[in-house]
């Protein structure tokens, strides 16, 4: 995912669409085209707001053949946007998404490419730019979802497997619990509800929830990527947004501030949750409430009473 530090530019990225009729038509089940890491050249404009301090911690240098700087990102995420009807005329190729494919669970899924994991800079406004002129597949006022739909993002770390990532982020998961936790019962990711590494899984092999059955757990690891499988339905582009900064402040503080304790990290992330709260304190208090409680159980299994309604019954 290399890009070029070029300091001469005033535009700076410019993504665009590939042209692959593919990319803009519902496939089969697993057809989809493959998704693009989107990274054509970036350039100074772009992250010229990241202090230097943070381009370490955020981006991997070096230098390519010719003797230019380049980088890689750290962090990468993907969306997947279940809906249970696309709004008509507008599956078309975009920027933001690799293509759409029919979905057994809710209908029909749209899945982004492989998007950059950055902090506020105006890289990241140009994902969000993708996110809005997709705006009539990620909305539901066009395209609805319901209950039954998912939102399932991937998250990337170089030189990091999916194992790795889950035990790195593991310590602040609770939060994700808390946001998303009339998922936790659900058969398409309620198993390894602690989520535990293989290797202490055995010794649960008598609760249903705790074993490594199938792909269905709450974060699936795979080879070089995490996927959480948690996350409810996508409503709408600014959910989207919350949901992309929410990520980034996980994987900062999992790899660059490991020793943060699970109360700072929510105290950081604090005014992203007021945002996507409308400044509902009293929303926004019990989120952090249900957090903290989640986290209790994933590190101890300790089920506090205001949590076990949302647990499957086998993993209390």
């Amino acid at each position: 995912m290399s890009i070029l530090l070029d300091k001469t530019s005033k535009v700076g990225i410019e993504y665009q669409k590939t042209g692959y009729t593919a990319r803009g038509r519902v496939q089969r089940y697993h057809h989809k085209p493959s998704p693009i890491r989107l990274s054509s050249t970036a350039h100074e404009v772009d992250i010229k707001s990241i202090s230097n301090k943070k381009r370490t911690e955020v981006l991997l240098t070096n230098r390519n053949f010719a003797g230019q700087v380049v980088a890689e990102t750290k962090f990468t995420i993907g969306f997947e946007i279940e809906k249970t009807s696309l709004h008509r005329g507008a599956v078309k190729e975009y920027e933001l998404f690799c293509g759409f494919e029919l979905d057994s669970s809710c209908g029909y899924e749209a899945v982004t490419h492989i998007l950059p994991l950055v902090p506020n800079c105006m890289w990241r406004m140009k994902v969000y730019d993708m996110m809005h002129k997709a705006s009539k597949i990620i909305e539901d006022t066009y395209s609805p979802s319901n209950h039954s739909c998912g939102g399932h993002i991937t998250l990337g770390v170089q030189n990091q497997t999916g194992p790795e990532i889950l035990e790195k982020i593991r310590p602040y998961m609770g939060l994700f619990y808390a946001l998303f936790r009339y998922r936790l019962k659900n058969a398409y990711c309620k198993f390894n509800p602690r989520l535990l590494p293989q290797s202490e899984l055995s010794s649960y092999s008598n609760d249903f929830t705790l074993v490594d059955h199938s792909k269905y757990k709450v974060a699936l690891a795979k080879y070089q990527v995490l996927e959480l499988r948690l996350p409810s339905r996508v409503s709408n582009v600014r959910q989207l947004m919350r949901r992309y900064e929410l990520c980034y402040e996980m994987l900062d503080t999992a790899y660059n501030k490991p020793r943060t304790s699970f109360k700072s990290f929510l105290n950081k992330v604090k005014p992203i949750l007021m945002r996507a709260y409308d400044y509902d304190d009293g929303s926004v208090d019990n989120i952090i409430g249900y957090a903290i409680a989640f986290q209790d159980y994933i590190n101890k299994g300790k089920v506090k009473d205001s949590i076990e309604q949302f647990l499957p019954p086998q993993s209390i």
